[in-house]
């Protein structure tokens, strides 16, 4: 059912936050997307955003005219603060304190923050991220109770209620692909498939089954399981 209000997705042109777009478009009359520049090592995917803005919205008929204007936010100072491999150019690999050395500490935290500050401005009131808790690199800041209390302390900052949807947070990256095709068909999944970015690396030069990516990285390693889970299953479906 649609709402009558408007929503600001947390846009960075991967996978789940396409996928996060389409479900905001078939819930929301109408969508803004914010993205974030913050010296990030896979800054490709910002490159992505453009073209998944220009192709979803035309998949569907009631989805075309609800995409309003995309916000680009310079947060270069959080990649400065940094020492990540998502940030730095260095080897992916577990710290000593069992978190993948590419979590950016706070990053979910500051992007939130400020996403929070632009929606007052705009009169928005719900925000859309593709966090998720089930199936992800183990960041402490994608967890719903860590979510949960930065829009409480959000919404007693900015003194107006402001909610968080993340459409994603328990699903699998098998159901997360399985909800694009819900969304939006073979079509959506076609878009996510080829125009997305996930790979932490920035390899958008080799192309796989499932996307472009470098096939050995965490997002990678997470995105190609998810794929090999949905197409397995979809042909288990069509074999009965």
């Amino acid at each position: 059912m649609t709402r009558s209000n408007k929503a600001l997705l947390l846009f960075s042109g991967g996978q789940d936050s396409a996928t996060c777009l389409a479900w905001a478009l078939s819930r929301f009359d109408h969508v803004e997307t914010i993205g974030f520049h913050y010296g990030q090592r896979h800054d490709v995917e910002m490159t992505c955003r453009s073209a998944i803005r220009r192709l979803i919205p035309g998949l569907k008929p009631e989805w075309k005219g609800k995409l309003g204007e995309d916000h680009i936010l310079d947060l270069s100072v959080l990649g400065q603060m940094s020492e990540t491999a998502l940030t730095r150019d260095v080897e992916i690999e577990m710290n000593e304190d069992g978190l993948p050395n590419t979590f950016v500490p706070g990053r979910n935290l500051v992007f939130l923050t400020f996403a929070g500050a632009l929606a007052y401005r705009r009169g928005i009131t719900t925000l859309i991220g593709g966090m998720c808790e089930a199936d992800f690199s183990g960041y402490p800041d994608c967890h719903k109770e860590t979510l949960d209390a930065q829009m409480n302390a959000l919404s007693l900052g900015l003194a107006k209620p402001m909610a968080l949807e993340t459409p994603l947070m328990f699903l699998s990256k098998a159901a997360a692909w399985e909800l694009c095709e819900d969304l939006g068909g073979e079509a959506l999944v076609e878009v996510v498939n080829r125009q997305t970015h996930s790979c932490y690396k920035g390899d958008h030069e080799t192309l796989n089954e499932w996307g472009y990516g470098c096939a050995e990285c965490p997002a990678c390693e997470l995105r190609a399981a998810g794929w090999q889970t949905y197409k397995a299953n979809h042909e288990d479906l069509t074999s009965k």
